[in-house]
């Protein structure tokens, strides 16, 4: 669990990584090429887009912000791979005034969905720019981890808000716009012509233990995130994760 082959050795991105990670090894054996052209739409300051070009991919950070933009270039240059990284000013739901379609062999749209006025057409642009057979890795905020994390600090009437509200929101001070259900993020993913691979539990119990037992109890860490990965793909799990994670192949 190196530090070069993922983001950062943590709760948050372990379980994405090593299935994003898999999912361009079977890429470049598909294909017959080692380096893929990724696109990361909202890759901000290079997350998961600098351990990809790492990898030895191309790699075009799509992120409205010009901070996140040039914190992702110094990033990139840090790491040594600059010439495998570019960044372009731009959303989602304009992804075509920056990029061209068809031309990826993989596109990450991880966090991005929530915050769009128009989910479905974001995933559907997302497709969109994918070569045929080409993989898609969708990251959105799951609901029911928002309801059960309510719930255990004690606001009730908060995470029954979060359950009934049509976006998922458990009142005017919730940061997160939308949050989605497994079965909606698969629809999504479905109705814009993508064959649904896998879908995965992300941070099903990181953000409920508490930061102090992993952070001083021997060998916490590594069995947490044994555990993570353990249930990630089990549906009984996905109803009470922070995140959800879809991955899927454009159809030919």
């Amino acid at each position: 669990m190196s530090d070069q082959l993922r983001p950062r050795a943590s709760l948050r991105t372990a379980v994405v990584w090593e299935v994003l990670k898999d999912a361009l090894e079977r890429r470049v054996k598909a294909t017959g090429r080692e380096a893929l052209d990724v696109l990361d739409t909202g890759g901000g300051t290079g997350n998961f887009a600098v351990p990809v070009a790492r990898l030895g991919h191309r790699v075009t950070v799509v992120d409205p912000s010009p901070n996140a933009l040039f914190a992702l270039e110094r990033r990139a240059d840090e790491a040594g791979v600059a010439d495998r990284v570019r960044g372009v000013q731009g959303d989602i739901l304009g992804l075509f005034d920056v990029v061209e379609r068809n031309g990826y062999d993989a596109v990450l749209c991880h966090g991005v969905l929530e915050y769009v006025d128009d989910p479905a057409e974001g995933v559907r642009n997302a497709v969109d720019a994918l070569r045929p057979s080409g993989a898609l890795s969708l990251l959105g905020a799951g609901l029911g981890g928002a309801v059960l994390a309510r719930a255990l600090a004690g606001h009730f009437t908060e995470a029954r808000q979060a359950l009934t509200d049509p976006d998922g929101r458990w009142g005017a001070g919730d940061p997160v716009p939308r949050r989605f259900t497994a079965g909606q993020l698969s629809a999504l993913v479905t109705d814009a012509g993508v064959e649904v691979g896998a879908v995965h539990g992300v941070r099903v119990f990181a953000d409920l233990v508490p930061g102090v037992l992993v952070d001083t109890e021997p060998g916490a860490m590594d069995e947490l995130l044994r555990l993570e990965a353990a249930v990630a793909e089990l549906p009984a799990f996905h109803s009470v994760a922070t995140q959800l994670h879809v991955l899927g192949e454009k159809r030919a």
